[in-house]
């Protein structure tokens, strides 16, 4: 099989990061997509194993940035194979002590980054494996999208409703397109973590809140990065046909849901 190409968001520190790095190390060619740090995406992007890896700026809540990324990344690394929307951003907003404007504005930057954008990816991404003449290969099919979403869009999200709403959209929008494109042999599946030690977790891990956090992890610690990198390589290379449209648990049994 050729080399694959993956694009995958919000790369540049976290979860995506390590995604990218696995890919990479699975001779994967990586597009890392990031928002505005450059400098953490240039020490990922150092971090890749392998060569012909490239990183791309782009605002996901912006569909122009979004289409100019999309045909960049194709026209750059070549006919991308796999797409894992891990970009999103949390900011809290508190339904009874948020005032109106911000609550709007939280609302809408949430659900433009976090569901819009994965969107908009995603369909790009389908039209463009859908046209394949050829699946890539037999098991792997004409293409794959990866979604990470969060235990959030069940458990709710109290203190960020946006970000719990934008994740149970992302569930959905996986499960539909799924069963709009498992005709044409292109593998949907959607990933729902739980607390990650990451950079953006660390403020509240290590704030006052941190010890109600960890107990609820029957682990004793909260997920880590690579187990959840991990488990999106698997869905983006080897997982079966048969999982598509599945979201799967990983958030280390701190939620289990019917």
């Amino acid at each position: 099989m050729r080399t694959l190409v993956a694009l995958v968001t919000g790369a540049s520190r976290g979860i995506g990061r390590v995604i990218a790095e696995q890919l990479a190390a699975r001779d994967v060619r990586v597009a890392l997509h990031y928002r505005r740090n450059s400098v953490a995406a240039a020490a990922a992007l150092a971090a890749l194993p392998g060569t012909g890896h490239a990183a791309y700026a782009a605002d996901l809540a912006d569909p122009e940035a979004v289409t100019r990324l999309w045909h960049d990344v194709n026209e750059q690394q070549g006919a991308v194979d796999i797409l894992i929307n891990n970009a999103g951003i949390y900011t809290l907003h508190p339904p009874l002590t948020t005032p109106l404007a911000d609550w709007h504005a939280a609302w809408a930057e949430t659900l433009a980054t976090n569901l819009i954008g994965p969107a908009n990816l995603s369909v790009l991404a389908a039209q463009a494996m859908s046209a394949r003449a050829e699946v890539v290969d037999p098991a792997f099919g004409r293409g794959r999208i990866v979604n990470i979403s969060s235990r959030g869009a069940f458990r709710g999200e109290p203190d960020a409703p946006a970000y719990g709403a934008s994740k149970a959209g992302l569930n959905a929008m996986s499960q539909s397109l799924a069963k709009a494109l498992a005709p044409r042999e292109i593998y949907v599946y959607c990933i729902a973590p739980g607390w990650v030690e990451t950079e953006m977790a660390h403020e509240h891990l290590a704030g006052p809140e941190g010890a109600a956090i960890l107990a609820q992890h029957p682990l004793g610690r909260v997920n880590r990065s690579d187990e959840i990198a991990h488990t999106a390589v698997y869905c983006a290379l080897a997982a079966p046909a048969a999982m598509t449209g599945g979201v799967i648990d990983v958030n280390g049994a701190s939620y289990l849901r019917s």
